[in-house]
């Protein structure tokens, strides 16, 4: 009989949004199944575990589906709660957590996605929207080792997958985020030395590749 208990991930390799989840699980050292998803051909248990939007990250636990990804890592954060806390047991430092992942949703993803979708004055309105909100989140971390203060924290999980991505957005918006955002670059290479980190980030120049045969096949220039 197939073990309910065990924990399922469903993702996709260069998805920012799988691997913050991947990052949560094995700060949190949870053993767990990896499939991974082709979403030009979504399986039937995609369709079945995410049935609203049929997008991942799923995580199946108990044969239940969580849904959105930050969604999971905050469910992984209270299940697994004795290990490597995630978000602040303060109620207002855990609403300020929830608050700026939720500006990372918001703000950085959005931008970040028209700077190599767009083009031409398009691409300098999001490029000047991306990092400007890199800039709020700068300054936002302040002197902080990380976002969570001294401990690596929920968001500094929401915003380190975007890192393997900033090759990408600097090769097609022409810029270099360590020239706007320096202490933001710092951050991110700190995070680096995690394993969980490290083990989990798409390899910055195979992520590009992918970009490109994305472009080729779904985006006309």
């Amino acid at each position: 009989m197939e073990d309910k208990a065990k924990v399922i991930l469903l993702g996709s390799p260069f998805s920012m949004f799988m691997m913050r989840v991947k990052i949560a699980l094995a700060e949190k050292g949870i053993k767990y199944e990896y499939m991974e998803e082709d979403l030009t051909n979504k399986s039937p248990l995609l369709q079945e575990m995410n049935p609203i939007h049929q997008k991942i990250p799923v995580l199946i636990h108990h044969g239940r589906p969580i849904c959105e990804s930050l969604i999971i890592v905050e469910y992984i954060d209270m299940v697994w709660q004795n290990n490597a806390p995630l978000l602040p047991s303060d109620p207002y430092h855990r609403a300020q957590a929830r608050f700026w992942a939720d500006f990372v949703d918001q703000k950085v993803y959005h931008s970040s996605k028209r700077v190599w979708t767009s083009k031409g004055e398009e691409r300098e309105v999001a490029k000047k929207d991306f990092l400007e909100s890199l800039k709020q989140l700068e300054e936002f971390l302040g002197e902080k080792p990380y976002f969570g203060g001294d401990i690596f924290g929920f968001v500094d999980v929401a915003l380190i997958p975007f890192y393997c991505w900033f090759y990408t957005y600097e090769t097609f918006g022409i810029f270099k985020v360590e020239e706007e955002c320096p202490k933001l670059i710092s951050w991110a290479k700190r995070c680096m030395q995690k394993k969980s980190v490290s083990e989990t980030l798409a390899d910055e120049k195979e992520l590009y590749e992918s970009v490109l045969e994305y472009k080729k096949k779904f985006i006309l220039d």
